[in-house]
């Protein structure tokens, strides 16, 4: 459905470079609201679990990510991510190590109950990615990413 009709507008959107940019907004906007009912059940957010994959798929020589590591992978600030590491250790999903190299920083690591938990998320998440996803071929897919990825290229200049 175009997005003239999606959102109800009354004439449609003149300006081709704004239509696109009013797609990928409201795609994304989309896609959070489906984020949160998929997480919800499972006593998740979509950052808290980007966290635990990131911890998972992405943690050094250390087992872990520093502090300022998450933050830049998870492009938040780091005042965000205190917050959520302090609100994921009280669950008891990640933990706080000091950094065996250099003290003045910590490791955050998953617990045994966090991975435990992802492991649970991690395949039904998969599989609500690929039903989402799967509208579009893969050589669709490399397209939208290539596509993404010059956009963004021009927006760090």
């Amino acid at each position: 459905m175009a997005l003239t009709q999606e959102l109800g507008l009354r004439k449609p959107v003149a300006f081709p470079p704004h239509e696109a940019l009013l797609n990928i907004y409201y795609t994304a906007s989309c896609l959070k609201k489906k984020a949160d009912v998929f997480f919800k059940p499972l006593g998740l957010t979509d950052v808290q679990f980007n966290m635990m994959m990131l911890l998972k798929h992405q943690s050094g020589d250390e087992g872990g990510l520093s502090q300022a590591q998450l933050s830049d992978m998870m492009l938040v600030n780091r005042a965000n991510i205190t917050s959520l590491v302090d609100r994921m250790e009280k669950a008891e999903f990640v933990k706080r190590t000091a950094s065996p190299t250099d003290r003045r920083y910590n490791i955050v690591k998953l617990t045994n109950k966090g991975m435990k938990l992802l492991t649970q998320v991690e395949p039904l998440y998969a599989a609500e990615v690929k039903k989402t996803m799967g509208v579009l071929k893969e050589p669709e897919l490399k397209k939208l990413v290539t596509f993404l990825e010059k956009v963004r290229a021009e927006l760090k200049q």
